[in-house]
């Protein structure tokens, strides 16, 4: 190719938005009941308004909704999802304590009837941004957040797909037949002391036996948060991060998405 030529070809890729990304970010603030929770939209400017495209939930680890998931959103909407981060604790509400983690946590978890609210509200929210395709939903969650995804799929929740990552696979509720929606992907490391085998084995019958279509990728090596950089830093016994199951889970749910998605 000429000189010339080349210099053009590459001022029209510059131009085009499809070369181009321009992620935007904002807080979006929300009740539930007596609760104000603030969400985390992020999506791709560069996009044309009118094309309607898949969205994408985000749900929290244990820690609250701080700058992981949002890092995660942003990540999604390079790739052309709008993409919501849930907040199932309360604006405000992130920690780095453990202890204050778990008394979050088990609030949500122990109280289902308010997880299913908040839930829902973020499935509201998402779909009422005006870029979304509200018949292509889908969720994703680490941890805590993971274990949140398989109980919205288990109540029948209107989504596409699901995926966790690293998530409590455990539930009091167990999904019946005819009632899950969502085809679902679960990304597990063979080495979580967190979920093991046994409820690796439940999980797989209770999906089974309800007729889901889901999928289950273990990685060898793997443990709790396994996608977190970060992990270590909270000295956890049993947590630590894996750069090879992260980027492999990231690619697998990259892949189940354009089937379930169609993008």
């Amino acid at each position: 190719m000429k000189p010339f030529a080349a210099i053009i070809v590459a001022l029209v890729l510059l131009a085009s938005p499809i070369a181009r990304a321009d992620i935007k970010t904002q807080p979006v603030e929300y009740k539930v009941g007596d609760a104000t929770l603030e969400g985390f939209l992020a999506y791709d400017d560069a996009i044309p308004s009118g094309e309607k495209r898949p969205g994408i939930i985000v749900v929290h680890e244990w820690w609250g909704l701080n700058d992981y998931p949002k890092m995660r959103a942003q990540m999604l909407a390079k790739l052309g999802y709008v993409a919501f981060c849930a907040d199932m604790y309360g604006k405000g509400k992130t920690t780095r304590d453990p202890k204050q983690a778990e008394a979050w946590a088990t609030e949500v978890a122990t109280n289902p009837e308010i997880a299913k609210a908040r839930a829902i509200a973020a499935l509201e929210q998402l779909k009422r941004q005006p870029q979304v395709d509200a018949q292509k939903i889908a969720a994703i969650g680490y941890c805590f957040g993971g274990g949140v995804v398989l109980e919205m799929a288990r109540r029948g929740m209107d989504l596409a797909s699901v995926v966790s990552f690293h998530g409590g696979l455990a539930t009091q509720r167990p999904a019946q037949k005819g009632q899950v929606k969502a085809q679902i992907l679960v990304c597990h490391g063979a080495d979580d002391t967190f979920d093991p085998p046994e409820h690796v084995a439940n999980f797989q019958k209770e999906m089974t036996d309800a007729g889901v279509t889901w999928q289950m990728n273990i990685y060898s090596g793997a443990q709790h948060a396994f996608t977190n950089a970060n992990a270590d830093k909270a000295g956890i016994k049993g947590v630590a991060y894996n750069k090879t199951a992260d980027e492999r889970s990231w690619e697998a749910m990259q892949q189940f998405f354009k089937t379930t998605l169609g993008r």
